[in-house]
């Protein structure tokens, strides 16, 4: 005869628990990953074919930007604690995602311009400009900018309140000035330049923070990467057509290119 859940066998031993699978029947797939709202959350306003399209990239995007935050502020707080190998292993699954983000702009070209201006007008005045998740990445990297606070004119009281808290706290960059310091190397801006040629010089004792160095690079480099192939895709669908949010489009977003998140990082390159 089956003995009832959680009684003890005869050899003492209490047999497993039938808490997983259909036995369990707690939570389902559905339920647990919301489905039902997060499949709710796609609503073309037109009757163009490609606009669902056009929607679930995006929303996408915003989900990966999320998961990326919370990510590098793991890698932040990692690196700030002397947790070099924890924030290590993190910014594998950060660059893993950030080649995914710049995959993903094919899936937007293999929509023409002439499907997209089928609902392009609809859009006005929303634009990926916009994206307040996407300054916040930037922020935490070390580009702080605290003109998009007055920028942004419809981003709300909440999500105003993520930048600022965003711009007055340690970025990743300072986090890493912290690790060299923890290592009693000079951080301050006239002796930055000179740590960083010893790190670089002397990997046998320094190479844990070269290689985080390393890892920021790649952060960096990957976000460049996007933002090329963002610009790419806009010229191909509108052309040097404005943004729907008033920005010049294309030309705003190729300036956009040139932004480093590191640039002393890039510059050591110049000193070896």
């Amino acid at each position: 005869m089956p003995m009832p859940h959680g009684r003890p066998g005869v050899d003492g031993s209490t047999p497993p628990s039938h808490s997983f699978g259909e036995d369990g029947g707690r939570l389902s797939y559905g339920g647990y990953l919301r489905l039902d709202d997060l499949l709710a959350q796609q609503a073309p306003q037109s009757g163009a074919s490609d606009e669902l399209l056009f929607i679930t990239v995006h929303q996408v995007y915003e989900l990966w930007f999320k998961l990326l935050l919370h990510e590098l502020e793991r890698i932040r707080d990692a690196t700030i604690a002397g947790d070099i190998r924890q924030a290590r292993h993190l910014f594998r699954r950060v660059h893993a995602v950030e080649r995914v983000l710049v995959d993903q702009v094919q899936v937007l070209e293999t929509m023409t311009p002439q499907d997209f201006l089928e609902f392009r007008s609809v859009l006005a005045p929303a634009s990926g400009f916009q994206s307040v998740q996407f300054r916040e990445l930037e922020f935490l990297s070390g580009a702080k900018d605290p003109s998009y606070l007055t920028r942004l004119r419809d981003a709300g009281d909440a999500e105003l309140a993520r930048l600022r808290r965003r711009l007055g706290e340690p970025s990743l960059w300072d986090a890493y000035l912290s690790a060299v310091a923890r290592r009693g190397l000079a951080v301050s801006d006239e002796e930055i330049m000179e740590s960083l040629l010893v790190v670089a010089r002397d990997r046998a004792s320094y190479g844990d923070l070269w290689d985080l160095a390393e890892d920021l690079l790649t952060h960096d480099e990957t976000a460049a990467l996007w933002r090329m192939r963002h610009v790419q895709m806009v010229e191909r669908q509108i052309g040097t057509k404005s943004g729907t949010g008033g920005s010049s489009g294309a030309p705003y977003l190729r300036g956009r290119t040139r932004v480093h998140f590191f640039p002393l990082l890039w510059e050591l390159r110049a000193w070896l």
